[in-house]
């Protein structure tokens, strides 16, 4: 429960931050506000389903080596379920293409 507490306070002042620089950015270069929410929009769709698939990545291969080392039949199951999982990372580019072309 800490963890999480200070991940949302992290969030926040990391958010209060960013807004003042961006204010200081978009008064000298001229970019806007909601250029900036965009490019922050499809940079965390791609960190976090990156970070969601490496973790789900590790789960199912460690689950499915350990169902191979007991019966190697299980192999040409397993591999399939290693591929969904990477294609969470797939699906966080696509969409943050979508949001930056879009």
């Amino acid at each position: 429960m800490k963890r999480k507490v200070l991940f949302v306070c992290i969030l926040l002042i990391s958010a209060a931050v960013f807004a003042q620089e961006q204010a200081a950015a978009e008064a000298v270069s001229g970019t806007t506000y909601p250029d900036a929410v965009k490019y922050l929009a499809a940079a965390l769709a791609v960190g976090l389903s990156c970070i969601a698939g490496g973790i789900a990545v590790a789960r199912i291969g460690a689950a499915a080596m350990g169902a191979i080392s007991e019966n190697a039949e299980l192999s040409g199951k397993a591999l399939p379920y290693a591929g969904l999982a990477e294609g969470i990372c797939l699906w966080g580019f696509l969409v943050a293409l979508l949001i930056l072309f879009l």
